[in-house]
């Protein structure tokens, strides 16, 4: 058996399941982690195709690789692009608390 990158592997498990990719993604954006939030919509924009997400956000290959890169830095405006390019949208929700009793 071959071994084959974990990016790879991902973008074919969101590829199969955009429903859990969407079910990730909530989970990080309820942790905050833009790192992890970087790799996640990379292995998306890979299981998509790069190059078809990037026409569709109006952006270069380029441009989009050095975004979701480690290093990344995404403005919102981008952000909003590239997960509309995937069918998805940023939403907000309250948070839901449980009342601390005194």
């Amino acid at each position: 058996m071959k071994d084959r990158p974990h990016d790879d592997a991902m973008a074919e498990i969101y590829r199969d399941d955009p429903a859990f990719a969407v079910e990730v993604l909530n989970s990080i954006f309820e942790e905050g982690d833009q790192g992890e939030l970087l790799i996640v919509l990379r292995q998306m924009a890979k299981a998509f195709g790069m190059s078809k997400v990037a026409k569709m956000a109006n952006l270069n290959n380029t441009h989009i690789y050095r975004m979701l890169s480690p290093e990344g830095n995404p403005e919102i405006k981008s952000l909003t692009a590239i997960l509309k390019a995937m069918g998805l949208r940023l939403a907000v929700q309250p948070i839901q608390t449980q009342a601390v009793h005194a």
